[in-house]
């Protein structure tokens, strides 16, 4: 049974060297202008404004599986040649053309494409044009959002919306405004029979759900391509108040290793630059739990650290190659160091973890201490537990204190997690009694998707 998740974007990384096992001039001068910009809290020059990316992608399959059927970037191509058309000067010819211009209307709302065939379209053709629905994990054009739904449902799952239920995600600042327009959508467009609309970070705790235990507390890092959020959970319920996001997103991790590429001097094309670093990104990039040592690593053994990367001009069809090697671990390092990239924000990821905590209420903190979650999709990979544990942010007082247990928690299937903890829910039993139905939606209105029950049979 489908269960359509709608997550928000996310992240990735790369590295840097020269091809040669050995350590050039241009790299040991990169390392010291890194060093020296952390130590001295300037940050690197703006990047220029990149071309307009995909806010992200969505992830769609059915119940019970493991990892999401089809994963499409957020976007539509739009045919603008039916939009664009001329109207006609004299109203007697605007009652002649009518029949031509429902005709074009009509076909304005099929010749749309969305994900990778929209982007190909788009490049080959000067007649579509993109359009992104959502961006920074809101929807902010509800005509596209529907054409995307459409397509998702019935060209990819190719299923009926009249006969099965359905599962959508949320970002955790949602507004209550936003899931009504989704319900109405939902129910009076595809005419689902039922609807759950769960929030991310509930989700992503979900995912360790087993046989016997579905711990629902805990602090969930989401890091996507437009938003970064630090969510406390505590029971399934989502603790609003203590949300706290930080201006720094997947995207910029791409822009930064993109920035060191273009300084180190290697040669992409400029049209390409942003697409590399972000596929380098997700290929190789990682966190480290000291970069002093990382930078003495890579010196060391410059051969066991560089990554290659091939690539053809789009263009002219030539080959070109680079290498990376800092960069691998210099993109994630601006969530710790945040002063190496933006000067305006320069609270590091665990000091915002600890704040998050620390406004919650009492009862709860050491619980979300001790149950401490990790999603950082594709971005950020692995956060070293060292970089958590390291904080000093602690209890104090004059009172002495009891340790507390900090534990970070990074689940197996981490990159599908909120994907895969809506299909373990959507497998309950619970789940048909969580959803709100056809027939709640025509006695109560659209109002009734504001608020969405906890699965409280889980645990």
């Amino acid at each position: 049974m489908p269960a359509a998740t709608a997550t928000a974007a996310r992240l990735r990384f790369v590295p840097l060297l020269k091809a040669d096992c050995s350590t050039s001039g241009s790299d040991r001068h990169l390392r010291d202008a890194v060093v020296r910009r952390n130590a001295d809290l300037v940050p690197p020059p703006p990047p220029p404004p990149p071309p307009p990316t995909p806010a992200g992608t969505r992830r769609w399959g059915s119940r019970g599986n493991v990892e999401p059927c089809f994963i499409t970037p957020t976007v539509v191509a739009v045919n603008d040649s039916f939009s664009s058309a001329p109207a006609p000067a004299a109203r007697g010819a605007a009652k002649g053309n009518w029949l031509a211009q429902h005709s074009a209307g009509v076909m304005a709302d099929l010749d749309f494409y969305i994900g990778e065939e929209a982007l190909a379209r788009s490049r080959a053709s000067s007649t579509y044009s993109l359009s992104y629905p959502i961006r920074n994990g809101q929807v902010e054009n509800w005509d596209t959002m529907e054409r995307f739904w459409q397509q998702c449902i019935f060209n990819y799952l190719r299923c009926d919306p009249e006969d099965h239920y359905f599962l959508l995600t949320e970002s955790p600042l949602t507004a209550p405004e936003t899931r009504e327009y989704t319900g109405e959508i939902m129910f009076e467009t595809f005419n689902v029979p039922g609807l759950y609309i769960g929030v991310q970070p509930v989700l992503a705790l979900a995912a360790g759900y087993t046989t016997t235990k579905c711990e629902m507390t805990g602090v969930v890092v989401d890091v996507g391509d437009g938003a970064t959020h630090i969510v406390p959970v505590a029971d399934g319920y989502v603790i609003g108040s203590s949300i706290r996001s930080i201006p720094i997103t997947g995207k910029d991790v791409t822009q930064f290793i993109q920035q060191l590429m273009k300084e180190r001097g290697e040669h992409i094309p400029a049209e390409e630059s942003l697409d590399v670093a972000r596929r380098l990104k997700e290929m190789y990039c990682y966190t480290c739990s000291d970069i002093v040592k990382e930078f003495n690593k890579h010196d060391r053994e410059p051969s066991k650290y560089i990554k290659h990367w091939n690539g053809i001009k789009p263009k002219t069809g030539t080959k070109y190659s680079c290498d990376m090697g800092y960069e691998r671990f210099l993109g994630p390092e601006i969530f710790f160091n945040p002063e190496i990239y933006n000067n305006d924000f320069t609270t590091p990821l665990q000091v915002v973890i600890d704040k998050c905590i620390q406004s919650s209420p009492i009862d709860t903190r050491r619980s979300l201490y001790k149950d401490f979650h990790r999603r950082l999709q594709r971005d950020l990979k692995k956060i070293v537990d060292a970089r958590v544990r390291s904080s000093n942010a602690r209890v104090t007082g004059d009172a002495k204190a009891q340790p507390i247990e900090v534990n970070v928690v990074s689940h197996p299937i981490q990159r599908y997690a909120v994907w895969f903890g809506g299909s373990v829910l959507a497998s309950t039993a619970e789940f048909y009694e969580a959803c709100h139905t056809k027939a709640e939606y025509e006695e109560y209105g659209a109002s009734i998707c504001r608020s969405n029950p906890v699965f409280k049979g889980m645990y």
